[in-house]
């Protein structure tokens, strides 16, 4: 059971840290034009949300059911364990 709780609050931990997780906005553009040459717009921020949100879905879904498998399984033993002793 205390597993069970430290593993909820680590993963209550990595799900309140991942919207703190953003790329960086891009730098603001040189106000004397580009004096290296070359062309093309401002960069980009990289997107990371939408991917680890996926991840993370998953991650949750996958362990709910290890969960839901692991307690019906123990259900199944003590049920199995309790008909032996009756007989």
């Amino acid at each position: 059971m205390i597993k069970l709780k430290v593993l909820g609050m680590v993963v209550l931990l990595l799900l309140s840290s991942a919207s703190v997780i953003l790329a960086d906005p891009p730098p603001p553009p040189d106000p004397g034009g580009n004096p290296t040459g070359g062309g093309g717009g401002t960069p980009v921020g990289a997107p990371i949300d939408g991917g680890l949100g996926i991840l993370l879905a998953m991650g949750a879904i996958y362990g709910g059911r290890k969960l839901y498998i692991a307690r019906k399984d123990k259900k199944e033993k003590e049920s199995t364990e309790e008909d032996i002793a009756e007989e």
